[in-house]
């Protein structure tokens, strides 16, 4: 059936049609597309009503337009999670049936900045663990992690040697997470956390920053996870009132 047979917007079509062909295996993932030129006479558009298709299909993260090299094909992401879900980045990549890992960077004991103060909602706070890791997914890095507990809770940083700290504060603390607060942030290129991640330069990457209560409502554990946007990607059921 010819794209211009039907009464749709035709600019719909070329991305219903690009769609399909992507589904296909036609242009596989990392491919680069045809020139705007050779993909405009072979659909029978114009190459304006190609541009507004390219436009839509970027805008839906399906391909990546790199200024002045072409139109590629995006990653699908490997990891998928609700997220109303709380669910730890070691489940997720089990999940996914791959096997996670953890590199450690660092593991310090520091003072609270007046920020941590107020997010633990604690002014006798008197020093944090913290812990930079790199996750990993088959050994390949996914997720840089900046995390913070304070030192009440659990001492010997020394143990820290764990996939999990949701399991790791529940076993050694018994402190169980009931649940966090999760602000979501899209960021580009970052100069120190995207080469760690081995991340393209115009591969995104989703910032969740998340402070997890326990049972008693009390602040326990301050994250900052840094996704790779085309490995992850989280969803959320909402539901009128």
């Amino acid at each position: 059936m010819s794209i211009r047979s039907d009464s749709r917007h035709l600019y719909l079509l070329v991305v219903d049609r690009l769609k399909q062909d992507i589904e296909n295996k036609i242009y596989k993932e990392k491919e680069k597309l045809p020139s705007e030129f050779e993909l405009s006479r072979s659909l029978g558009v114009s190459r304006a009503t190609l541009r507004e298709a390219l436009r839509v299909l970027e805008e839906e993260n399906i391909v990546i337009r790199r200024h002045g090299v072409g139109t590629f094909v995006n990653s699908k992401p490997v990891f998928s999670s609700g997220i109303e879900q709380l669910n730890s980045v070691t489940e997720m990549i089990s999940q996914a049936g791959m096997k996670a890992g953890t590199i450690f960077l660092t593991s310090t004991i520091e003072s609270p900045t007046e920020e941590d103060i107020k997010k633990f909602n604690d002014p006798s706070l008197e020093q944090l663990l913290h812990f930079e890791r790199v996750r990993t997914a088959n050994d390949q890095p996914v997720v840089y992690c900046i995390d913070k507990i304070p030192t009440s809770i659990v001492e010997d940083y020394q143990s820290y040697k764990n996939e999990s700290l949701l399991e790791l504060l529940e076993q050694e603390a018994g402190r169980y997470v009931s649940y966090a607060v999760t602000h979501i942030e899209p960021v580009g290129y970052h100069d120190k956390i995207s080469p760690i991640l081995e991340c393209e330069p115009e591969t995104a990457m989703l910032v969740l920053k998340q402070m997890h209560y326990d049972q008693e409502d009390e602040p326990i554990l301050y994250s900052i996870n840094y996704f790779r946007a085309d490995k992850f990607s989280f969803h959320v059921l909402r539901k009128r009132p």
